[in-house]
C-alpha cells in the first residue's frame, strides 16, 4: 500500500523525475549526489526503478505510434499477438455469409446453450 507523505516530507520520485527530465543521461551516483546536497536521501535502485517507469513510458508510446503510421500507410495493423481488427474482419465475412449479424448472434447462442 502506498503511504501518503506527510506534511513537510518530499516526494522522492517526483524529485527523480525532476532530475530526469532535467538531465536525462544522469547517472545514479549523480542523482544520489545530487539529491543528497538538498538534503533528500535515496537509494540508487530508487533511481533506477523511476528511470525504467519513464523509458517504460516512452516505449509505449513509441510503438502505439508505429502501429498507427502502419495503419495509416498500408491500412492494415502490423501483427501482433492477437490480430484484432483481422478477427474483426473475419467475423464481419463470417456474419455476411449466414445472413446478418442477427442469424450469427442466434448461432452463437444456440452454441453456447
Amino acid at each position: 500500500m502506498v503511504r501518503k507523505a506527510q506534511a513537510g516530507e518530499v516526494n522522492k520520485s517526483e524529485e527523480i523525475r525532476k532530475l530526469l527530465k532535467a538531465n536525462p543521461k544522469i547517472t545514479a551516483t549523480e542523482a544520489v549526489n545530487t539529491l543528497a546536497q538538498k538534503g533528500i536521501k535515496i537509494d540508487p535502485g530508487l533511481f533506477y526503478y523511476n528511470k525504467g517507469k519513464l523509458k517504460g513510458r516512452k516505449g509505449r508510446r513509441r510503438k502505439i505510434r508505429r502501429q498507427v503510421a502502419s495503419v495509416m500507410s498500408n491500412g492494415t495493423v502490423a501483427p501482433a499477438k492477437s490480430d484484432v481488427l483481422g478477427t474483426l474482419r473475419k467475423v464481419k465475412g463470417l456474419a455476411a455469409e449466414v445472413g446478418g449479424l442477427r442469424k450469427l448472434a442466434e448461432l452463437v447462442a444456440a452454441l453456447s446453450e
